[in-house]
């Protein structure tokens, strides 16, 4: 989606917009049903933009709405920086338990209900479309089939309540936005999402949001909603969530290969599937016997470059000639600068050998059946020592892979 921010006046507004008719298809609910489920959100005291408008055919401007401008920054860098985290996690508990009052009855009907079943069918049908060939992603779904909790009642879910979607001002919550994710399922879902490691970006160590302890974010959360949090459940939708993005972002290169929508964002995204991986595998790993989680990996050393230059270094000297004209760019020019250097960067440290056999369809589908499991000896050591060849390569500065490599080799 779009955000175009504007003055009417005195006044401030964003106006949030798809970029095509088109782009709204296949949706389970437009821009108007988006619009009024925030007006209700802000009615249940939720700190939700008050939206102004609508937009309607005639405008000749797409699909969207207009919200008054709400102050603070979604940057993430800068509000795990802030001062006051115990008091912004505070705040986003409280707001999540405030959505969690607004029901199926207080909405439209076309605000999905999300049946859990059908998610983990719908997700495995997408890893198959991917090419079924990801054996960490099919333990995921195996698990999520063998564990997946019975129904609750259903609250409505923002869908998407994480770092890059919350307005902070220093010690203070400021807004709640995008909600174009939002259904009717369980309220761990919700807790869950915004728990993941790759949404507490640099703090890793603070496990809730990126903000504090996860018993800090569940104190306020049941202090605000009177009602407890089921750890058992919280574990399933961290681990059902993580397998959404990891194919989520695998999803990425199908979208740019088809030129649906070409930007360079969509493949580097694409290769950031190895982050999931690693978080997915280093949650699963919990239920493996203690003599398969006691195994260490060995992390070979890279040989070193002779003759010619290669592919690698070619990449590496584009790069650091892109980090001498920076200041050549500014806006959104400067955000696919910055983009473009970390494809290059992906470039030059990949070397397929260095990954033992990841990408092994006949291994996902022995684990998808149930033939493979993490108490067979090895099995754990092997996707182990995949998963941190290939994130090394990928991202190596996502802070997961330290923790990994201290735990495994």
């Amino acid at each position: 989606m779009e955000s175009w921010r504007f003055a009417c006046g005195e006044r401030m507004f964003v106006l949030r917009r798809a970029p095509s008719l088109e782009f709204m298809a296949n949706r389970p609910f437009g821009h108007d049903v988006e619009a009024e489920v925030i007006r209700k959100a802000e009615a249940a005291g939720v700190t939700a933009p008050k939206v102004v408008a609508e937009l309607e055919r005639e405008d000749g401007i797409g699909s969207g709405f207009v919200m008054e401008a709400l102050p603070g920054t979604s940057s993430p860098k800068e509000i795990l920086e802030f001062e006051g985290a115990d008091t912004l996690l505070s705040d986003a508990a409280r707001d999540l338990a405030r959505i969690h009052t607004i029901t199926p009855g207080d909405l439209p009907e076309a605000v999905p209900v999300m049946d859990y079943r059908q998610a983990i069918a719908d997700l495995k049908a997408q890893f198959e479309e991917a090419g079924g060939d990801r054996p960490i992603i099919a333990l995921g779904l195996k698990w999520m089939e063998d564990n997946c909790p019975e129904p609750c009642e259903p609250v409505l879910v923002h869908g998407d309540y994480r770092m890059g979607n919350l307005l902070c001002e220093p010690g203070k919550l400021t807004g709640v936005l995008d909600w174009e994710l939002a259904h009717f399922g369980d309220r761990h879902e919700d807790l869950a999402f915004g728990c993941m490691a790759v949404w507490r970006f640099h703090r890793y160590d603070r496990p809730a949001l990126g903000l504090g302890s996860l018993e800090d974010y569940f104190a306020a959360y049941e202090a605000e909603s009177g009602r407890q949090v089921d750890r058992n459940r919280f574990r399933y939708w961290l681990i059902h969530r993580t397998v959404w993005w990891a194919l989520g972002c695998l999803n990425m290169a199908r979208i740019w290969r088809s030129g649906e929508d070409r930007m360079l964002e969509r493949v580097v995204i694409s290769r950031r599937t190895s982050e999931q991986e690693l978080d997915l595998l280093m949650l699963l790993e919990e239920d493996a016997p203690d003599e398969e989680r006691a195994r260490r990996v060995a992390m070979p050393e890279p040989d070193p470059e002779v003759g010619e230059a290669t592919d690698g270094e070619l990449a590496i000297a584009v790069s650091e000639w892109l980090a001498s004209v920076k200041e050549r760019f500014d806006g959104h020019d400067k955000f696919q600068w910055a983009v473009a250097r970390n494809a290059l960067g992906m470039i030059s440290r990949y070397n397929t050998a260095a990954i033992p056999a990841f990408e092994n369809a006949p291994l996902a589908q022995r684990i998808l059946s149930g033939e493979s499991l993490l108490a067979d000896t090895g099995l754990l050591s092997e996707l182990r020592e995949a998963i941190l060849a290939t994130i090394a390569q990928d991202v190596p500065k996502y802070p997961a892979l330290a923790v990994a490599r201290e735990r495994w080799t």
